[in-house]
């Protein structure tokens, strides 16, 4: 499981390969449609395609000469598990945390001397 996730979040980790994942929310897309928005070469897009394919992100699929990626949404699933695990923890409310901080930075109020 670590391994399918590691694969899945170095998926993930890249902006090009998110907005893929994007545009095939929509719909399954011919390879060259999904290269078109983008400004690299089919052969980019296309290791691009292998490393969501190798996650599980999306499977390919050959339709006459065409090849189709299609979304493969249970592929999340194990990723959205694993974060949702940190939900279980309060929110920090930075506000009361930045004063909690300065009143601990600031030192202990020191009474004054008698006689000052």
């Amino acid at each position: 499981m670590t391994g399918k996730l590691d694969q899945v979040f170095a998926a993930l980790a890249d902006p090009t390969r998110r907005a893929i994942l994007s545009m095939l929310l929509e719909d399954d897309m011919a390879v060259t449609d999904v290269a078109h928005p983008f400004e690299m070469s089919l052969a980019a897009i296309s290791k691009h395609l292998g490393v969501l394919t190798s996650a599980g992100l999306i499977s390919q699929e050959k339709r006459g000469r065409v090849k189709w990626c299609k979304l493969e949404p249970d592929a999340l699933r194990g990723a959205s598990v694993w974060m949702q695990g940190f939900g279980q923890f309060e929110p920090v409310n930075l506000d009361a945390f930045e004063r909690f901080l300065a009143v601990e930075l600031s030192g202990p109020v020191m009474p004054p001397e008698a006689g000052e």
